[in-house]
């Protein structure tokens, strides 16, 4: 599946368990000898009362993370197609995210991410400063914000886009120092109160289609500075996002999911060499 060209291996270990490790993700994920994707997510029973199951997310380069909004999207999609549900409540390392259909046989969902975190140590940064004017620059970028949006986020506001040579400065950035966790890195050119361009370093993942949480965190950041209202769309090289930065800090993200296509796999298939790292 995919959400604006962001896309996802999803496994279904519900009935039956499938291990995996950072060996095994990239051998999945690798685009040359494997299946091919930006993240590997595995369906999982959940031990939340209120939720449906849990969501395991893994970036392309074996790495675990807490949370993907377009991946919820999509697995909201298959849960809400398979039990009829109007809402469903799916448990990721970040917490329990709601998500539901915009209308009846709708292929477009709205999901609620949370609320947001823009404390230093919740980022989390390696020391304390201002999260809406961090102390980082590279060449001619400089003072970005950051927030916690499942994941870590950083945004740099920039005037050229097509400027950024983002496969170079993102993993720069991304194992910067001050992000013990590394970061996600966004580069938002913002058009109006109402809209901006976005494209998205992913931690784990590289340069993406799309990047949900990337985008609440555009939106967040840029209503930060007063650079947007509360509720914009953000367009990206996959298409466009609708975020809403609620007044409750939850923010919500309405977007596309499509069906790429369904089938099985035998573990046989592939090679997971443990030397190649």
């Amino acid at each position: 599946m995919h959400g604006l060209g962001n896309d996802f291996v999803i496994i279904d270990a519900r009935s039956e368990p499938f291990s995996v490790d950072a060996v095994k993700a990239r051998a999945l994920a690798n685009r040359n000898t494997g299946i091919g994707c930006d993240q590997l997510i595995i369906m999982e029973p959940s031990d939340c009362e209120n939720a449906i199951i849990f969501m395991k997310i893994i970036n392309s380069d074996g790495t675990e993370v807490s949370a993907c909004g377009n991946a919820t999207r999509c697995v909201a999609r298959l849960v809400v197609e398979e039990t009829g549900l109007r809402e469903v409540f799916l448990q990721t390392k970040a917490g329990l995210i709601k998500a539901h259909p915009t209308d009846a046989n709708s292929s477009n969902y709205t999901v609620d991410m949370g609320p947001v975190n823009y404390g230093w140590q919740n980022v989390p940064l390696a020391y304390e400063c201002d999260t809406n004017h961090l102390p980082l620059s590279f060449g001619e970028l400089q003072d970005p914000s950051a927030v916690n949006v499942g994941n870590p986020h950083i945004v740099f506001f920039v005037e050229d886009l097509d400027a950024v040579k983002i496969s170079h400065v993102g993993p720069i950035l991304e194992h910067n120092s001050l992000f013990p966790e590394r970061t996600n890195v966004g580069f938002a050119k913002v058009i109006d109160k109402n809209n901006l361009i976005l494209r998205v370093w992913e931690r784990g993942a590289g340069l993406t289609q799309a990047c949900g949480s990337g985008a609440c965190a555009a939106v967040v950041n840029a209503h930060r500075r007063n650079l947007t209202d509360r509720k914009a769309t953000v367009k990206l090289d996959g298409g466009t996002l609708d975020i809403e930065w609620l007044t409750n800090d939850h923010v919500t993200m309405t977007g596309p999911t499509e069906i790429s296509y369904k089938g099985s796999f035998e573990e046989t298939q592939f090679e997971f060499d443990q030397n190649n790292e």
